[in-house]
Order: structure tokens, then sequence, then C-alpha cells
């Protein structure tokens, strides 16, 4: 592990995680490069401020599942180039309905130089402690369309407040919502905010 960086499990405990780019479960269909194995790495930073936020999503009902952490540049790479390769359908539905693989870049969905890289951007959810049941939101994560963004329209009135719980908690701890997306947050005040880190997650 590279210095100032933890494994999220190790030192915040209480939360849930499925590193979704180290799955077959992503709009990719397949495992992403960089990704070795299920579990989420994080500035010692993001981490403190995770556990700040656990305790103030407890204090609503809610726990925390964080699908992305730090990001390899190589996972981003992976990302470029699968969304040159021909469409073969098999993930458009649930991740891009109604946009071409192709435009992810373009409209803010993905990035090729990732906040993710730089170890202190996170995606996450909420869910509900006394059921363990995810919080409705509207949309699951790395749905890339405009229902996804921050005062989408079309909502239910739950959907809309559990998003607005989410993002209260995170701002509260330190965090800034990213528009286009309302899983992702990543700290105000991040250690390393002009590297691009590279190292694999393993």
């Amino acid at each position: 592990m590279r210095a100032g960086f933890a494994f999220v499990d190790e030192v915040v405990p209480g939360l849930r995680w499925d590193a979704k780019y180290a799955t077959w479960d992503n709009f990719t269909g397949k495992p992403v490069d960089g990704y070795l194995v299920n579990r989420i790495v994080g500035t010692n930073a993001l981490c403190e401020a995770l556990d700040t936020a656990r305790d103030k999503a407890q204090s609503l009902g809610f726990g925390l599942l964080l699908w992305d952490g730090y990001r390899p540049q190589r996972a981003v790479n992976c990302f470029l180039r699968w969304s040159r390769q021909p469409e073969d359908g098999r993930t458009k539905l649930r991740h891009y309905p109604n946009i071409d693989r192709t435009e992810m870049f373009a409209k803010g969905y993905v990035s090729v130089r990732s906040g993710h890289s730089r170890g202190s951007s996170v995606d996450l959810t909420l869910y509900h402690l006394n059921t363990g049941e995810l919080a409705a939101m509207g949309g699951d994560h790395d749905l890339m369309d405009p229902i996804s963004h921050h005062g989408a329209p079309g909502l239910t009135a739950a959907e809309a407040q559990n998003r607005e719980s989410l993002r209260s908690v995170m701002e509260s701890c330190g965090f800034a919502a990213y528009a286009a997306e309302w899983w992702h947050y990543t700290l105000r005040d991040e250690p390393y905010p002009n590297d691009y880190f590279d190292f694999r997650i393993g």
C-alpha cells in the first residue's frame, strides 16, 4: 500500500462495500485493470472523513455502502479503450440507455483524468440500518443519464429525500458533491489535489 493510503475497511469499521470495478457488475461488463481484490482504498484523509460520515448517517438511521474510492489511472485508461470498442449491448440498458458509449467522456460521466485517481473521491449510497435494504435513490451506481443528476426531475419524494440525506451527510463531513452523479463525492480539502496515482488495489 502506498504511504498515505489505506484499505478503508481496516480503519473505518461499520461500513459495507462492493468494489464494482473489481467485479463483473459494472458498465464495462468485466473486472477492470488495477482492481485485484474487492476492497476500497482511499487516502488517510478520506478514511477519517468517512469515519465521521458513518456516524452522521447512523444518526439518521442509515449505513454507508461504498462502490469505489481510489481508482488506478490504468483503470481509467481501460475505460477509455472500452469506450472505443464496438457496442455489444451487454450493459447499455442498465448503465447508459440513452447515450452511446463514446459519449460518456464528453458528457462528464467518465473522465480521462479522474478525481478518483487522486484517492479522495468516493462513490457510495445509503442503506437502512433496520433492514439492510438499499435506500431508493431513483437509479443505480453508474447510471449515465440525467436522472442521476442532483435535482433531477421525475424522482419520487422518498428518492429525492434519500439523495438529500446522503448529500447532507457528506457535505457536513467535508465533501463536495458532483452535479452529474448523486453517488460521487470528493473531499474539499483533499491531500493530493494534483496527483494521479496508478498503484494497483490488491
